[in-house]
C-alpha cells in the first residue's frame, strides 16, 4: 500500500518520478495527489484558439480530420501535416518530420480522438497564420474500457505540465498511486465535514483526478477548497493563541499625560473612526500581552494621527515607541509631521514633553551618535527611522511599541530584528498600510492580526478627479496636460509629475511594483520607460518653460532629497518631477495636480497611492494618467478602472485579480509558488469565512490538537521549517 507521505521514487517508476521532481518539484505521493487538474476538457474539445499564445506550452484535445503528406522544401523526402478540429470549426495543425512521421501516420488516422501537447506557434503571416504544434507528444483516447456514453461524459483532466513531462503522463502516475493508496486519515474533523456537507478526503481526491462527470468535479473542488482554507486558518488561529500567551508590559492610558495634552491642542476634531480605532488600540496597549493590529485606511484617512496617539500613550506609561518607515524621504516626512503636530511637546526635558529622534543610514557621525544615545538612554520617547533602526548596535531603553508603516516594503527578518530589541517582553505592534486590503486577504495574509479600518476621510479633504490621457492617438491631450499644470501654477498651486525611471543607467527603474503591460505590445518593440532625468529638462525648456521645475529621485544624496522636499513644501518649487519616492507619506497641501507618465507601467494600488498626494489641503485634486496604449487593451483597462473610482477597496480587488494571491504562507518573499492551489481569495470569501470560524472554535477547544491528530499531522506537514520560521517572525 502506498502512503501519503511516501517518497515518489518508491511509489513510481524512476523514469516517471524523476521528471516529476525535477520539472514540477513533486517529491511525495501527497505532493502528486495535490497536483490538481488545471482544467477539464470534454472528449473532442480543443482549447479555445483565442486563448492560445505563441510559445505557450499547451495541451489540446481534438479529433484528427485529415492527414497530408507534403514535399520537403529544398531537399528530398516528405513531412506529415495533421489537421485537428474540435467540432466548433477551430483547427490546429501538427507537423511531423523524418521517420517519426511514418509512425505517427499509422497511429493518427482520421477520426482518432487524442490529447496533443507541445509549444504552440503560428505558421504564416500575422493573425491569419495557422496555429501549429511541431512534433507534439500525443495520446489517443482508449474507448474500449467504457461505454461510448460514459466515455463522452467523463471530463478529461488537464494538468499543469512542464517541458519535461506531459499532462497524460501525470494523469497515469496519479492513477497508479490512487490504485495503490492505503487508508487515508482525514485531517478535517467528521463534525466539520457533516456541517458543511463535504466529501471525505479519499473520495475527493478520487473525484478530482478521475471524475465520472462534472458533478464529481464540483463535489471534489468544494472539499479541497475548504481544506486549503481550513488548514490555513488553523495555522493562523494557533498563531493568535500563541501570541495571546506572550508577555508584554501593559501601557495603560493616563488622563493627565502627553496624550491628554496633545488631544487638547488638536486644531481639528478627530473623525468617529479615528476615535473608535484609537479606543481599540488604547485598550490593547493596556493588556499584559502584545497588541498585534493592522491599521488600514484610504490615503489621507488620518492613520498617522491614530499612530501618534498610540505612541504618546506608551510614552506616558514609561516606554518608547518606534516608527519604522521604508524610505528616508518618508522617515524624514514622518519626523517633520510628528514634530509639527506635537509642537513644544516634542522638545522633551523640562517642558514635560518627549524628544522625537530621527535615525537614518545617511546621517552624519555626530548626529547619529546623538540619536543612538537618545534611543539607548530613553531620552527619546519616539524614534523615527528607516532600516538603520534594525542594526545590531541600535539599542532602546524600554521599547514598548513598534509602528511599521507600509509593511509590505519590509522583509520578515527586518521586522523581526526590531521586535527582538524589546528586551524581556515583546513590544506591541501596529502595522499601517494605505493600500486597502480586501476582507478575504485580511482574513488570510494578515489573519493573525486584528484589523482596523479607517474609511472616513477627515474634513477638508477635497475630491480627486482622474482622467486617462491617450498620448499616442490624441497627442493634443498631452499638450492640454501641460496647459493644465500652467493654469494650476498660475493660481498659486503646485504639481507633481511622476516617471517610472530615474535615468539611463541599469537599476534606474525607480520603485515600481512591477512593469505592467510590458508584453501587451510584443515586449521588445516597446520603448524604454520615461525617466525623470530626461523629462525634467525637456519640460523645463519646453511646455513648462518659465516655471520652477525640480527633479527628485532615489539616486540623490539624502540631504539633497530632504532639501528639495522642504523647498517644495515651502512653495519654492512649482513642479516636482519625481519617481515613486513621493508615493507615501509626502504631504504638501498646496499641491493640486499630478501627472503620471507611462501610467500603464504602475500597479493599480500604486496609482491610487500616488494620486493621494494631491487634494490634501482643501483644493480640488486632479490626476492625469498618461499612456501610449490604445483602447481595449488590458493596460488601458487598468487605467480606466483607476479613473472610474476613488474607492481603494474596489481597486484593491482589481489589483488582486491581476496579481493573484502569492503565497500566503510566505513564499511570496522567498520565491516559491503560491501554496493555494484551488482557493481563490476574491471568489471564495464565504468558504474562507466559514473555515475561519470552524478553525478558531476548534483550536479554542483543543489548543494542542490532542484530539485531532490527523489535523496536527497535516499542519506539521504544511509548516515546513522555512514557513514555520516565516510565521514565527511575522
Amino acid at each position: 500500500m502506498t502512503r501519503f507521505d511516501e517518497p515518489l521514487i518508491k511509489a513510481l517508476d524512476p523514469k516517471t518520478a524523476k521528471p516529476l521532481e525535477s520539472s514540477l518539484n513533486i517529491t511525495t505521493v501527497g505532493d502528486l495527489l495535490r497536483h490538481y487538474p488545471r482544467r477539464y476538457a470534454e472528449r473532442g474539445e480543443l482549447t479555445t484558439l483565442d486563448a492560445l499564445e505563441v510559445d505557450e506550452h499547451v495541451t489540446v484535445v481534438g479529433e484528427v480530420s485529415r492527414l497530408m503528406r507534403k514535399p520537403m522544401r529544398n531537399r528530398s523526402g516528405t513531412w506529415l501535416e495533421v489537421e485537428v478540429v474540435d467540432g466548433r470549426r477551430n483547427k490546429i495543425y501538427l507537423s511531423f518530420f523524418g521517420r517519426v512521421s511514418h509512425v505517427v501516420e499509422g497511429r493518427l488516422q482520421p477520426g482518432t480522438r487524442a490529447m496533443f501537447s507541445g509549444k504552440v506557434g503560428r505558421f504564416g503571416r500575422g493573425d491569419t497564420g495557422k496555429w501549429q504544434l511541431n512534433h507534439p507528444e500525443f495520446e489517443p483516447f482508449e474507448e474500449t474500457e467504457a461505454s461510448a456514453a460514459e466515455f463522452a461524459a467523463a471530463p478529461v483532466p488537464i494538468y499543469p505540465a512542464a517541458g519535461g513531462i506531459s499532462s497524460w503522463v501525470i494523469r497515469r502516475a496519479i492513477g497508479v498511486v490512487l490504485d495503490t493508496l492505503g487508508p487515508l486519515p482525514d485531517p478535517l474533523p467528521s463534525e466539520v465535514r457533516a456541517r458543511h456537507r463535504l466529501a471525505g478526503l479519499a473520495d475527493a481526491l478520487e473525484a478530482v483526478h478521475r471524475p465520472r462527470d462534472q458533478q464529481d468535479v464540483t463535489r471534489a473542488r468544494k472539499r479541497l477548497k475548504f481544506d486549503e482554507a481550513f488548514t490555513l486558518q488553523a495555522v493562523l488561529a494557533r498563531r493568535r493563541l500563541a501570541a495571546a500567551a506572550w508577555p508584554a508590559t501593559p501601557r495603560p492610558r493616563r488622563d493627565d499625560g502627553l496624550l491628554a495634552d496633545f488631544d487638547g491642542r488638536l486644531p481639528f476634531k478627530l473623525t468617529d473612526g479615528q476615535v473608535e480605532v484609537g479606543d481599540q488600540i488604547a485598550a490593547e496597549l493596556a493588556r499584559a500581552h502584545p497588541m498585534h493590529r493592522l491599521l488600514q485606511g484610504e490615503v489621507g484617512a488620518g492613520k498617522t494621527v491614530v499612530a501618534l496617539r498610540a505612541m504618546l500613550q506608551v510614552v506616558d506609561a514609561g516606554g518608547q515607541a518606534v516608527l519604522l518607515a521604508p524610505t528616508e524621504v518618508l522617515a524624514q516626512q514622518h519626523h517633520r509631521s510628528i514634530t509639527r503636530m506635537l509642537g513644544d511637546l516634542a522638545t522633551g526635558g523640562m517642558f514635560g514633553g518627549t524628544a522625537v529622534t530621527l535615525l537614518t543610514g545617511s546621517m552624519g557621525a555626530a548626529g547619529r551618535r546623538v540619536a543612538l544615545l537618545d534611543a539607548a538612554s530613553g531620552a527619546a520617547g519616539i524614534i523615527v527611522g528607516t532600516h538603520a533602526l534594525l542594526q545590531e548596535h541600535v539599542q532602546f531603553a524600554d521599547l514598548g511599541l513598534v509602528v511599521v508603516d507600509e509593511q509590505h516594503r519590509f522583509g520578515v527578518e527586518q521586522r523581526d530584528a526590531l521586535r527582538e530589541k524589546a528586551g524581556g517582553g515583546r513590544p506591541h505592534v501596529l502595522v499601517m498600510t494605505a493600500t486597502p486590503i480586501p476582507r478575504t486577504v485580511a482574513m488570510t495574509v494578515f489573519g493573525d492580526l486584528e484589523v482596523s479600518t479607517l474609511s472616513q476621510l477627515p474634513a477638508g479633504r477635497a475630491p480627486i478627479t482622474t482622467h486617462v490621457v491617450p498620448a499616442a492617438d490624441k497627442p493634443h491631450y498631452l499638450d492640454r496636460t501641460w496647459g493644465r499644470i500652467r493654469e494650476e501654477v498660475g493660481l498659486g498651486r503646485q504639481a507633481y509629475i511622476v516617471c517610472p525611471r530615474i535615468g539611463d543607467l541599469e537599476g534606474d527603474e525607480g520603485d515600481l511594483d512591477g512593469d505592467f503591460g510590458g508584453d501587451e505590445r510584443g515586449g521588445d518593440e516597446r520603448r524604454p520607460p520615461l525617466a525623470v532625468m530626461e523629462v525634467a529638462p525637456m519640460l523645463a525648456g519646453g511646455p513648462l518653460a518659465g516655471l520652477r521645475v525640480e527633479a527628485l529621485h532615489g539616486r540623490l544624496a539624502p540631504e539633497e532629497k530632504d532639501a528639495i522636499m522642504r523647498a517644495f513644501t515651502r512653495g519654492e518649487i512649482d513642479v516636482l518631477v519625481a519617481t515613486t519616492v513621493i508615493e507615501v507619506g509626502v504631504d504638501v497641501p498646496n499641491s493640486s495636480v499630478m501627472v503620471i507618465m507611462d501610467a500603464d507601467r504602475f500597479g493599480v494600488s500604486q496609482l491610487h497611492q500616488l494620486r493621494g498626494r494631491v487634494g490634501r489641503g482643501g483644493l480640488p485634486g486632479l490626476c492625469l494618467l498618461v499612456t501610449d496604449f490604445p483602447p481595449d487593451t488590458p493596460a488601458r483597462g487598468r487605467l480606466e478602472a483607476v479613473a472610474a473610482t476613488l474607492d481603494g477597496f474596489e481597486l484593491s480587488r482589481v489589483d488582486l485579480e491581476q496579481r493573484r494571491e502569492g503565497d500566503v504562507l510566505g513564499a511570496a518573499q522567498s520565491g516559491r509558488r503560491s501554496s493555494l492551489k484551488m482557493l481563490q481569495l476574491l471568489r471564495d470569501e464565504e468558504i474562507i469565512r466559514s473555515a475561519r470560524e470552524e478553525a478558531t472554535a476548534l483550536l479554542a477547544a483543543d489548543p494542542t490538537l490532542e484530539a485531532h491528530e490527523p489535523l496536527k499531522t497535516e499542519l506539521d506537514r504544511l509548516l515546513t521549517d522555512t514557513r514555520s520560521d516565516y510565521l514565527e517572525k511575522t
